[in-house]
């Protein structure tokens, strides 16, 4: 891939060799962000499990302390006096059958970027496996996305609920803000997804559980974290 002289500058400032502190690798995220807008702050890790071992899967969720400086847009399956608190809460789209048929022929995909559905509906918006699951927008229970209190999952995602899930790679991706947060929101917020990712390690999974750790922001170059720094996050951060 062709890099901009931009991107390339940002990288030469990058010590390829190191391990970086979390909150040295924040600052130095923010310093290489390349881009003219507030540029999303990425986290990628590289897990020691068996993806392809359904026990093995890790899958969650977690609420961000400071939020991901993007409200999501939330799409929700549900009837009745629940569609309603769906829409009170917050909602996007709201709909039952013939939101369904619109989705399952593709429609209105770029809409949204999250799913909720009532349990009672999930018989019909299973058939949209299909076209949700590539998007990583299937809902699933485990993630509170499959809800009879759709208020309650609107809320929260819109409050800055994240989901993530490993890959066939065993990597595992999430944001943690926008580049005009500061370095004590960001960190937070990483420390509370990956205290998440940290608890849901799989009993089946032998060896180091967290291998690589990278930060990158939208089109900048990634920045090599230590993995081994889990805890006390904050305590190189001033005031």
């Amino acid at each position: 891939m062709q890099r901009s002289k931009a991107h390339k500058d940002a990288a030469a400032k990058i010590d390829r060799d190191k391990l970086y502190g979390p909150v040295d690798a924040v600052k130095l995220a923010k310093e290489t962000s390349t881009t003219k807008f507030d540029a999303t702050v990425e986290v990628a890790l590289r897990l020691g499990v068996d993806p392809r071992k359904a026990d093995q899967i890790v899958r969650g969720t977690v609420n961000l302390p400071h939020g991901t400086g993007k409200t999501a847009r939330v799409l929700v399956f549900a009837t009745g006096d629940r569609a309603e608190a769906a829409r009170e809460a917050g909602a996007d789209i709201v709909g039952a059958d013939e939101l369904i048929d619109e989705i399952a022929k593709g429609n209105r995909l770029n809409e949204f970027d999250a799913v909720v559905a009532t349990p009672d509906l999930m018989g019909k918006v299973g058939r949209l496996g299909r076209v949700l699951g590539p998007r990583g927008l299937m809902p699933n229970p485990k993630t509170g996305t499959v809800t009879p209190d759709v208020a309650k999952a609107v809320t929260e995602i819109k409050g800055g609920k994240i989901e993530f899930r490993t890959d066939r790679q065993a990597n595992l991706h999430f944001i943690i803000g926008k580049t005009s947060f500061d370095e004590r929101q960001l960190i937070e917020n990483y420390a509370a997804a990956l205290d998440e990712v940290l608890r849901l390690k799989p009993s089946a999974a032998k060896g180091r559980y967290l291998k690589k750790v990278t930060f990158s922001t939208t089109m900048g170059p990634g920045v090599p974290v230590d993995p081994n720094v889990t805890r006390g996050l904050t305590t190189d951060l001033e005031g």
